[in-house]
């Protein structure tokens, strides 16, 4: 994907206020386009299957097939679509199951348009949005439940550089970023990223990010 070209995003969420508010504000920039909208996650499934959008929007708390069973369901079927989670200040515990099933960043629904902007961007770009200043609620959850720690090995030492592309990582930079802000070439900021994967047993960036908060690697 260019920068030229906007990106296209899928709208879930069962409430049709909430849905009918985001659209209006995407629509307000020429940097996102909203292919499709779905109330719940069964419809999402079969949406992202015709619509194929680089970004997915999705709600948390929805009857019948909530935001978890969705991206549990993604996740079975192999499809890797970046999705992006609205929530609440209250879903704490429900982020934290959403990141570890497969979410690759959230946002409160009380933010900007430019902040919203920026997330869906990134995600489109390979990036993700876990970052260090998350509330302190969420922290403790991460810090306190088994979830991101069950059935994986214990973290290996990581060096100065290897957490400074690990903080740059949770803040949503695209391993391009990350070179460009500490004069690295792209490829050398590949295999630090490969080796933070190794060192904490991690699947991908999201589920590193969630390990380091977990031991408090990230502050």
């Amino acid at each position: 994907m260019t920068d030229t070209e906007p990106v296209r995003v899928l709208l879930v969420d069962d409430q049709n206020l909430v849905r009918q508010g985001i659209r209006g504000l995407l629509a307000l920039s020429d940097e996102v386009a909203v292919v499709a909208e779905a109330d719940d996650g069964m419809s999402g499934l079969a949406a992202i299957v015709e619509h194929r959008p680089d970004v997915v929007l999705l709600d948390l708390r929805m009857p019948r097939h909530d935001g978890i069973w969705t991206l549990e369901a993604l996740r079975e079927r192999g499809n890797d679509v970046p999705v992006l989670v609205l929530t609440t200040f209250d879903d704490d515990e429900l982020v934290l199951r959403a990141l570890h099933a497969g979410a690759k960043g959230y946002l409160l629904k009380d933010v900007t348009l430019e902040q919203l902007i920026g997330a869906i961007r990134t995600l489109a770009d390979g990036g993700t949005l876990v970052q260090p200043a998350i509330t302190d609620r969420l922290l403790r959850a991460i810090r306190t439940s088994g979830i991101t720690e069950k059935g994986q090995a214990p973290v290996q030492e990581l060096t100065e550089r290897e957490l400074d592309v690990l903080r740059l990582a949770a803040s949503g930079y695209t391993n391009r970023e990350i070179a460009e802000a500490l004069f690295l070439a792209e490829g050398t900021v590949k295999n630090h990223v490969s080796a933070l994967l190794l060192k904490l047993g991690a699947r991908d960036r999201t589920n590193a990010v969630l390990r380091a908060l977990h031991h408090g690697l990230l502050g």
